[in-house]
């Protein structure tokens, strides 16, 4: 892309997102290449008034809308050259006590001085009549304001700081910014959203800091520990932290040594027993085990009546429960914490149903969550009782950014059941056994053979290996769910058998493997099978009822490429907001990506664009029963949903499911990822599959794994 250089004079702010800096103006007067009477001008950057007189830098897009628009990359305003333009510019409404009125007695005293007079004899705007003392004070003050912004905002970006991003850290350190960039630039990376390690090294050596620099080690051992737990891991062998950070970083081991040593005294990171955890996990992992061990110590009462219950239970629900079902019922009347998991087909909501019934005739209160509102809905809907998600029900406050439910505040509650235990990483975990009373109950249901979760941690895995939490492990399939081939292929993954197509002429296939070797053909096949293939055999809605899932965001196969395929086969036209390099249209299925408490939109909820608004860069998306509206930084969480990944589909279920399968996808394919993908189907599950990739995951049973240490401190409680 060609970046060109302008020069002219704001004649109108049309639009401008204080939060964001995203801004619309309108220059006029252009000069540079490409010069011209007027035009508009968009991008984030600080804010100008009209009169202002800007040298930008960029390239001109067209926008489906509006046209041609100068796409802005950076923004340095300069001193107006008329004297129209100076009292344009200072009646803007930029300068706090000064309007027009006072703007043009400005001018006419000073002339095309009145900058100089503001920058470096203030107390001149004596000799101007109407203004007083402590209007002048007002107007030293914001002026003063505006030069350090200004002056801040150009540091930061001749340091490699986007516009956006010197907004960001502008709005976080003030006018300290200049001041912390250059004395302490990796704080950067700690301190401000979107600012990574990479950014603030590129800006601190930008800056002369050294390769070797402490702060510079220390931030490269924070960064390391960070993209490991974003893997899932909790702790990190020290000598393999060692070695990542100092390939990461082009320097020595024992720098790398000294900063951890630095990091720990400084109460980072926790070092035990030969492995680094970041703090805040160590914390969890401690506080979970710790948690367990004291609902553990109050030994909990037998339900009376237990064989009444299940005999009432099987009466009014006309069926018989199988001994393992009833084993599982009877553990959870027995013992104060307890899991329950198996697969698919096994019984376990029967098994809830069960349990809910014994406690009933118990009096005893319960309360009802799983991880995600999706899930907690199912939850709802099977038991008939109402469940939350966990961070309602332990009332987490956004603006604070903790849980108001917690060991000072416990719940009220006797007895909690947790489903879709697989999803809940360590830290969330912890402040739900925090929260409990210690005469509580706790029933834990899951699928340990799911994906664990995406936060750190493989807490419900760990509960069952450390042999110090009563489990009951289900594996009986019973005889309706046996009739579904998914089912059926589910288990053959578990014990690494090839999943079987079923004959396509018979009344309830519902599970079939197309092989496809190439990516070019397995997109090719999942766009046929979207939009007309199963909608024709089946009467699938092909935005409604069919999900695609992925093992990878990048490829031909991956969610980005199959969206924007998607989108253009089944949403092709109509007004649209571009966010994160995808166009966001109305009627299009999207995904919110990250939790939202305000709005109540949570990670994975996936609804429908039903309003935008192009000029306001807004849009409404419906979820179910309610719409949300979101503004341009709230834009930056959706994602279109046509195909989303087999992480992000956890916790989730889909009346038809789609999977392409290529050994492309080598680095991310397990049993475990297989067995999650196909889990998620109801009624219809079709692989687009190269035969190696299949034979690839159910030979891969190691890649899930996670370094952590739960199983050993349970198991001390033994």
């Amino acid at each position: 892309m060609t970046t060109l250089t302008l020069t002219g004079e704001v004649e109108r702010v049309t639009f401008e997102n204080e939060a964001t800096s995203f801004r619309v103006i309108r220059i006029g007067s252009v000069e540079g290449a490409g010069a011209r009477r007027a035009l508009p001008a968009v991008g984030t950057f600080p804010a100008v008034g009209p009169g202002t007189r800007v040298r930008v830098t960029g390239d001109f897009v067209q926008d489906a809308k509006f046209g041609e628009q100068f796409r802005v990359e950076t923004l340095i305003p300069i001193a107006p050259s008329t004297l129209v333009g100076l009292e344009k510019y200072l009646g803007s409404g930029l300068i706090q006590g000064i309007g027009p009125g006072f703007a043009k007695r400005i001018v006419a005293a000073f002339g095309m001085d009145s900058l100089s007079v503001l920058d470096r004899s203030p107390e001149r705007l004596r000799e101007v009549s109407g203004i007083g003392e402590r209007r002048i004070e007002e107007i030293k003050k914001t002026w003063a304001a505006q030069r350090a912004i200004s002056n801040i905002m150009l540091l930061l970006q001749s340091h490699g700081a986007s516009p956006a991003l010197a907004a960001r850290i502008f709005k976080q350190y003030g006018d300290q910014a200049g001041n912390i960039l250059q004395a302490h630039p990796y704080r950067l990376a700690l301190d401000v959203r979107g600012v990574g390690f990479k950014t603030a090294d590129k800006m601190a050596l930008s800056l002369g800091i050294s390769g070797d620099h402490p702060e510079r080690a220390q931030a490269g051992v924070m960064h390391e520990l960070g993209v490991l737990a974003d893997l899932g891991h909790v702790v990190v062998p020290r000598e393999l932290l060692v070695e990542r950070a100092s390939s990461m970083l082009a320097i020595d081991g024992d720098h790398v040594q000294a900063a951890i040593e630095a990091l720990w005294a400084a109460e980072r990171v926790v070092v035990e027993n030969g492995g680094v955890y970041l703090s805040w996990l160590h914390e969890a992992e401690v506080s979970v085990a710790q948690g367990l061990a004291r609902l553990l110590s109050s030994p909990g009462k037998e339900l009376a009546g237990l064989a009444a219950a299940l005999a009432a239970f099987e009466t009014s629900a006309k069926i018989e429960l199988a001994p393992s079902q009833r084993a599982a019922v009877e553990a959870a009347a027995r013992h104060k914490v307890v899991v329950i998991t198996g697969g698919p087909g096994v019984g376990k909501t029967t098994i809830v149903r069960a349990i809910l019934n014994v406690l009933a005739r118990s009096r005893l209160r319960v309360k009802l969550a799983a991880p995600t509102g999706r899930a907690a809905k199912r939850l709802t809907e099977s038991t008939g009782l109402e469940a939350t998600t966990l961070h309602r029900l332990l009332a987490f406050d956004p603006r604070q950014g903790r849980f108001q439910v917690d060991s000072d505040t416990p719940l009220e509650a006797d007895v909690v059941i947790v489903d879709e235990a697989s999803m809940i990483d360590v830290p969330l975990g912890a402040a739900l056994i925090a929260a409990l009373p210690t005469a509580a109950r706790l029933i834990v249901v899951g699928d340990a053979d799911q994906l664990p979760s995406v936060g750190p941690g493989a807490l419900l895995r760990d509960l069952i290996d450390s042999g110090a939490i009563p489990t009951v492990r289900l594996s009986e399939i019973f005889r309706q769910a046996g009739a579904s081939r998914i089912v059926l292929n589910a288990h053959r993954i578990l014990t690494g058998e090839i999943p079987e197509s079923v004959d396509a002429d018979l009344p309830n296939a519902d599970f079939f493997v197309v092989p496809r070797r190439t990516p070019e053909e397995a997109a090719e096949l999942v766009r046929e099978l979207v939009v007309t293939r199963i909608p024709r055999r089946f009467g699938f809605d092909p935005k409604l009822d069919i999900q695609v899932l992925t093992p990878m965001h990048r490829g031909p196969v991956g969610t980005t490429a199959l969206n924007e395929m998607l989108q253009n086969a089944l949403n092709p036209s109509g007004p649209s907001l571009e966010s994160r390099g995808q166009k966001l249209r109305l009627g299009d299925k999207v995904m919110q990506t990250r939790n939202d408490y305000e709005r109540e939109a949570f990670n994975g909820d996936i609804g429908a664009v039903s309003a935008v608004d192009v000029e306001a860069r807004k849009l409404t998306v419906r979820f179910e029963q309610r719409e949300v509206e979101y503004d341009d930084p709230g834009l930056a969480s959706l994602t279109l949903a046509y195909a989303t990944s087999i992480h992000k589909s956890q916790g989730s279920e889909y009346p038809a499911v789609v999977i392409p399968l290529l050994t492309s996808h080598f680095v991310m394919l397990s049993r475990n990822l297989l067995y999650t993908a196909v889990t998620r189907a109801k009624k219809l599950c079709v692989l687009a599959a190269d035969p190696r990739a299949i034979r690839m995951a159910l030979a891969e049973t190691r890649r899930e794994e996670r370094m952590t240490r739960l199983a050993d401190r349970l198991r001390g409680l033994r």
